[in-house]
């Protein structure tokens, strides 16, 4: 997604992937470290370039009513569009050691070994680890291959991309974890992102894909019982077969919060479940 015709720097093209819209010199980033502009044309620079690549169990996406018992190939770039403390991924999310560690992937290959690793229980293919949608170009062509070969294809995102690239997704993906950090504004202005951004991507997926959401409880930040009262009902009233999963937060990179009492996500999930039958507790 890129618009060029900017005058306002020399080469310069504005980024249409989130509601950021970032303003990329010729050569230069945009906010997600992972896009770029190419004669004054906006490209995914992170396409094909994967920093990690594992068969992990599917409930480690984590989806537990999408094949459970099942195992997924898990693939991952680098950059993110958001700017959480406590990111368990910050290397590649952040860090330019992830840019320096990947290896070139075309999307032929992926789903090459993808279908190798089908006697090992794999059903598909998930984006994750970062936040794939910065570089949606490579998880929209490999879908695409992947969907002839019938196979699934998962998107993990923090669900902040604007409307016409997620178009472009919404036909492709066959089942989504979302993000949804807090069900407060300010919380996510804080985290760099947009509460009402993620909804709507929740909304729009849940009307063609198997869709789970997951909160991660952070104290002081989405450990509130009204709102997670707000959330469950939200979610209910978009799809009440949406599973929601509660994690417990950790201690990690730049945040040292003390980890999230367990006492919290027992009564957290109790709201959860005056709304929606299906709440799954992790790191518990």
């Amino acid at each position: 997604m890129a618009m060029t015709g900017e005058t306002n720097m020399k080469g310069a093209a504005r980024c249409g992937v989130c509601w950021r819209h970032c303003l990329i010199p010729e050569g230069g980033l945009g906010y997600c470290r992972a896009r770029t502009t190419n004669n004054g044309v906006v490209l995914a620079e992170n396409y094909g370039k994967l920093t990690s690549l594992a068969l992990d169990p599917i409930e480690k996406k984590p989806l537990s009513r999408f094949y459970p018992g099942s195992y997924i190939l898990s693939a991952g770039s680098y950059g993110c569009n958001m700017s959480c403390p406590f990111c368990q991924n910050f290397e590649i999310a952040h860090d330019a050691r992830g840019k320096r560690r990947s290896a070139n992937v075309s999307p032929e290959e992926l789903v090459e070994r993808a279908l190798f690793l089908r006697y090992r229980g794999n059903v598909g293919i998930a984006f994750t680890y970062n936040e794939p949608l910065v570089g949606y170009e490579f998880v929209r062509d490999t879908a695409v291959l992947a969907r002839l070969e019938g196979l699934e294809t998962v998107v993990v995102t923090n669900g902040q991309i604007a409307a016409e690239p997620l178009d472009e997704l919404l036909p492709l993906i066959t089942a989504w974890n979302i993000d949804l950090k807090s069900f407060n504004n300010d919380a996510y202005k804080k985290l760099g992102g947009r509460l009402d951004v993620t909804l709507r991507t929740i909304e729009r997926a849940a009307e063609t894909a198997h869709v789970e959401v997951t909160t991660l409880v952070v104290p002081g930040l989405s450990d509130n019982e009204e709102e997670m009262e707000r959330e469950a009902a939200y979610l209910a009233s978009v799809n009440r077969d949406i599973v929601l999963h509660l994690s417990r937060y950790f201690p990690c990179w730049q945040y040292d919060v003390p980890a999230t009492p367990r006492e919290t996500l027992y009564r957290l999930c109790d709201i959860a479940k005056k709304y929606l039958p299906y709440v799954v507790l992790g790191n518990i």
